[in-house]
């Protein structure tokens, strides 16, 4: 039987077991629609309104602050998009970065091409955003800024405090998309300062469509969805009840022993970094060196094609990532490796590798045995490798 090794962990994780537990209830027994009257809908109401209170008392908010979406990307378009048109009046300048997921920058591009002028701000080597540049680029007519907490291909971390406190300065509205920083980093509203922000359920071993935008009391966001009157007039559509209980165990997992487990899952990644970097060549680290989520680590591998490094891993049970497993079906360069200044020919030799607390030292030794072999074996085949030399 082949052994499989899953490293994919910033595309999805397979769901906790706690978690399913908690959602089989909602599908079996506990089927009622929570906007019913009778008692097995008023108990599905009552456990939406659970899981809202928990999610709220994790990130310090209010339970009227969370709001149940579908996924991460719905989230962010329903942040940046509803608040830009409903604030036309007052400015049509948008900030965001160049390394942003594209739930975010095709939201921007979606906005550009209806009136509205973004700026997108470039990044330093290791993918983070400058707080004075950031400064710089605020105009009297910015409405709205969001920029990532933490990157989804490099794993850098970006200054959000820091941002946050920049955009209210000057009264601006401040989203970050927290989607890969859930469960790595510490989140509390009251400190970050974010007016905003957009998690996904199946990055931290949740089900796969439902995720959830935090929204400042205070702040008037138009509907995105419309038809009933679920979330508070916001999000229209009978809620998925079982996704919701299972995403609110989820973060609650995810906060639960965050700095042993994210120790543990350091260790093994560190352990991962040192083997490569001993036993292959003609490497480069992305990201921040410190700064940056737990588990992720990317690397680029100069003289191949990041395309049949996958397909090869694959073939002997590795599952690996070029980058953002939204765009994987595309053959140009990461967007994100660009920004931090990689040229076309190493940027497409990259590799992201994201661990779980589930991941073993041994499964590493399997993993660099056989990435060393398919490195070495494709830079064979490369004419650029030839005039290089071992």
């Amino acid at each position: 039987m082949k052994r499989t090794v899953y490293l994919d962990n910033a595309a999805t994780t397979k769901v906790d077991p706690d978690v399913l537990e908690v959602m089989l209830p909602y599908w079996k027994e506990e089927y009622g629609n929570p906007s019913s009257i009778y008692q097995i809908g008023s108990r599905a109401k009552a456990a939406i309104e659970e899981a809202r209170a928990k999610v709220a008392e994790i990130f310090h908010a209010k339970p009227k602050e969370i709001y149940f979406t579908s996924c991460g990307t719905e989230s962010d378009n329903w942040a940046i998009i509803s608040y830009a048109l409903a604030n036309r009046t007052k400015g049509n300048h948008i900030i965001t970065s160049k390394i942003e997921h594209h739930a975010v920058l095709h939201s921007c591009a979606w906005l550009e091409k209806n009136g509205y002028e973004v700026t997108y701000l470039d990044v330093d080597e290791y993918g983070r955003v400058s707080v004075d540049d950031f400064r710089e680029a605020i105009r009297p007519d910015t409405i709205l800024a969001s920029i990532m907490f933490a990157n989804n291909e490099i794993g850098t971390i970006q200054p959000i405090r820091e941002l946050a406190e920049v955009a209210h300065e000057k009264e601006i509205f401040f989203h970050t998309d927290a989607v890969q920083a859930i469960g790595d980093q510490e989140i509390n509203v009251q400190e970050l300062g974010v007016d905003a922000f957009s998690l996904s359920g199946h990055k931290i071993h949740g089900p796969k469509g439902i995720g959830m935008l935090y929204l400042r009391q205070g702040i008037k966001l138009p509907a995105y969805i419309h038809g009933g009157a679920q979330e508070r007039n916001k999000r229209a559509g009978t809620e998925n009840v079982a996704f919701i209980v299972g995403l609110a165990k989820a973060i609650e997992k995810a906060y639960t022993n965050r700095e042993e487990r994210l120790d543990k899952i350091r260790e093994v990644r560190d352990y991962l970094r040192e083997k490569i970097e001993a036993e292959i060549p003609h490497i480069r680290f992305n990201g921040h060196p410190t700064d940056r989520l737990a588990n992720n680590l990317s690397v680029c591998f100069e003289f191949i094609e990041g395309e049949s490094l996958l397909l090869m891993l694959d073939m002997e049970g590795i599952a690996g990532s070029s980058g953002s497993a939204c765009t994987s079906g595309s053959l140009d360069p990461s967007h994100v490796l660009l920004a931090i200044g990689l040229p076309h020919e190493i940027a497409h030799g990259s590799l992201r590798l994201s661990l779980s607390e589930e991941t073993t030292k041994a499964e590493i030794d399997y993993v660099v045995e056989k990435l060393a072999i398919i490195v070495d074996r494709l830079r064979q085949m490369s004419p650029l490798y030839e005039k290089v030399g071992k």
